[in-house]
């Protein structure tokens, strides 16, 4: 029974909030004190604890936004604010987020691309535009600097490359990953700010064997690549930053579980409607196929 929970819990949590979360009423509550106890609400129980299991599984970084939206998936349909409050009945919160700097250095006299993209983040088909970006992160052993390749589709992370050096190697390495996984057709652009890296021979070599397009951010504008940047502040914000990786081979298998086992099959994203990247595109495959 609900008025049971609230009298076993009440010496760790405001009456008025579990009131809030139960639905119900403090006068209701009063009277029930008054007549007597009863047992405890099995269902309240089941609920604090998938809240507690989703906050374990997301790395504690769903906020009450995708906390909302992992619930009603499923089958627990209710408001942001009744998530919220459901979080802090179970003594669950996000972990404090941490800014981090971009990387890439535009100081170069290689020739760029003109900007394609123009901040136009949303293709209506896969494989047909991909943006990339090189982040680092520290190890004991030195840094480890990290390039992707994102489908602005899906926003989905189709190629990756690590290494102990941020060469040109590094980025082709990432697009060539993609290209292997997705066989995107020519045509296809491939979107990065202006570094050294994205500029030179290597990368136009692989880009122009494809018939592939390149594109270039703005200079000093790091609004135009923003999609690889979000998903490196999140790789940080919900990963890299709580850990302290001994060596950059521990620190690859921790980015590598991140991408694969995480962002790209379960981490809800707010831009394809609070599914994955995986479940997005499987979705629209269904759909075609209905067609």
């Amino acid at each position: 029974m609900k008025y049971a929970f609230i009298t076993q819990n009440r010496e760790e949590f405001p009456i008025k909030l579990m009131c809030d979360v139960l639905d119900v009423s403090r006068g209701g509550y009063y009277h029930y004190q008054a007549k007597g106890a009863g047992e405890a609400s099995p269902e309240l129980d089941s609920l604090l604890s998938l809240v507690r299991e989703l906050h374990r599984a997301s790395d504690q970084s769903y906020g009450s936004r995708r906390m909302k939206k992992a619930l009603g998936l499923l089958g627990h349909p209710l408001s942001r604010q009744k998530a919220r409050k459901l979080m802090k009945l179970a003594g669950v919160s996000v972990r404090h987020r941490k800014k981090f700097k971009v990387t890439t250095n535009s100081a170069h006299d290689h020739p760029v691309y003109p900007d394609l993209v123009k901040r136009q983040f949303s293709v209506a088909q896969r494989d047909r535009v991909y943006v990339s970006d090189i982040t680092y992160i520290w190890t004991q052993q030195g840094w480890l600097y990290l390039a992707v390749v994102i489908d602005l589709y899906s926003r989905k992370v189709v190629g990756w490359s690590m290494s102990s050096r941020m060469k040109a190697q590094l980025v082709c390495d990432a697009l060539t990953m993609a290209i292997w996984n997705r066989r995107p057709p020519a045509g296809l652009i491939h979107h990065s700010d202006r570094g050294s890296q994205y500029a030179g021979k290597k990368l136009r070599k692989l880009l122009n064997a494809h018939g592939y397009r390149g594109s270039m951010s703005r200079k000093g504008d790091c609004w135009d690549n923003s999609v690889a940047e979000s998903f490196f502040g999140s790789l940080k914000q919900e990963r890299v930053q709580w850990r302290n990786y001994q060596t950059r081979y521990e620190a690859q298998q921790d980015v590598l579980d991140y991408i694969t086992m995480f962002y790209n099959s379960r981490r809800l994203h707010s831009t394809i409607g609070y599914v994955s990247p995986n479940e997005f595109e499987k979705q629209s495959m269904t759909i075609k196929k209905a067609a």
